[in-house]
């Protein structure tokens, strides 16, 4: 069955933050990055927003994927958030991909010779060698994390042997490395909010080689931080460890992009919540209807569909909303019947677009949607 995929130009769908809390621990401990947006002043077209997210897509939503490392690896057209983070000791600086959408964190390593060394903007990058950090720790084809990660133990294992991965991404890059274990230090928040210099030791990815834009891009960073719901990605593994609580925020700064990301705890008190949706793979929500102006779509089960087309994934590392044929079509119908002076264009015999012309006075439209809960 052919699918058809929409989505409406000029309007912003904006997740303020995301909560995942498991623990029931009292005590406030937390971590923060500074997260920058990879768009800062940058102009790109629809077709790269869209090229990035069917690529994407075929990661998250394809069936027997049973290690995403989400992403596309195509940061010369995607916009993305990325932060910038410690590892080692003595730490060195690296700038990495924030992704709610996968679970592995991977850095590129001084094995990888082909890796740029300057990426997005100029940013100077970082290899990460093994050998210049004291807390370093090898992570074996025989470790439980290896078992984990591979669904089993490792065929032909040998004793002391490193822990591999080979991951493809749509556009046919990969990625090939081993996975090491290190210090990662992030500012720590108490409770009355003072941040202090904190770590944590995780297993992550060393990228040996990378193919495609993964390796040559002009805007390339340092690698990726996933944010998964699996055991593998870092907020799993520091909270396993004790050093933070099993739930995250990012929070946006609407002006420039970017914002910070929290982990460990939720410091705004006005956040209003809504459950995720249990059993799934990557983080899921209900939408129950989505406002414009004073008229409201009601998103019934009918409406919606069934399985898992009711549910809407929170991905950081998407750049447009998608809504499916029977949201999308009523949704324009009450923005053009609210908005007379806009008008509908298509480009390049696919995207959907809102014209206007004259002076602009504050003139928009405000699209509100309402989660389950």
């Amino acid at each position: 069955m052919e699918k058809t995929t929409r989505f409406i130009s000029f309007i912003s769908v904006v997740l303020i933050s995301v909560s995942v809390a498991v623990s029931n621990e009292d005590d406030f401990r937390g971590a923060v990055f500074g997260v920058s947006s990879k768009f800062s002043g940058k102009e790109r077209s629809l077709s790269l927003f869209k090229a990035h997210d069917n690529l994407r897509h075929l990661q998250i939503l394809a069936s027997g994927v049973d290690l995403p490392l989400g992403g596309t690896g195509r940061p010369d057209a995607v916009g993305l958030y990325y932060a910038k983070i410690g590892i080692g000791t003595p730490p060195k600086e690296y700038y990495v991909q924030v992704d709610t959408g996968s679970d592995i964190m991977w850095i590129n390593c001084i094995e990888c010779r082909e890796c740029p060394k300057r990426g997005y903007h100029g940013l100077e990058l970082t290899l990460y060698d093994p050998e210049d950090s004291f807390t370093w720790n090898p992570v074996t084809c025989s470790s439980g994390f290896c078992a984990e990660i591979n669904g089993g133990a490792v065929t032909g294992c040998k004793p002391n042997a490193s822990c591999l991965y080979t991951e493809t991404y749509g556009d046919g890059s990969y990625s090939i490395g081993y996975f090491v274990m290190d210090v990662v230090q992030y500012d720590s928040v108490s409770g009355d909010l003072e941040t202090k210099l904190a770590n944590g030791s995780v297993i992550f990815g060393c990228g040996a080689r990378q193919s495609g834009n993964l390796g040559s891009s002009e805007e390339a960073l340092d690698g990726i931080l996933g944010f998964g719901k699996s055991n593998s990605s870092i907020i799993s593994q520091l909270a396993s460890s004790g050093k933070v609580k099993k739930m995250f925020a990012h929070c946006l700064d609407g002006d420039n992009g970017g914002g910070i990301f929290a982990i460990g705890h939720v410091v705004q008190p006005k956040v209003n919540s809504t459950p995720l949706i249990a059993d799934e793979p990557h983080y899921s929500a209900n939408v129950t209807g989505i406002e414009v102006g004073t008229q409201f779509l009601n998103l019934s089960t009918s409406t919606q569909g069934s399985g898992d087309k009711r549910r809407t994934i929170i991905d950081s590392g998407t750049t447009l909303a998608y809504l499916p044929d029977a949201i999308y079509k009523p949704l324009v119908t009450e923005i053009v019947a609210g908005q007379p002076d806009l008008r509908l264009r298509t480009l390049h015999d696919q995207y959907t677009c809102f014209e206007f012309s004259g002076r602009y006075s504050g003139y928009g439209v405000i699209m509100t949607l309402s989660f389950y809960g």
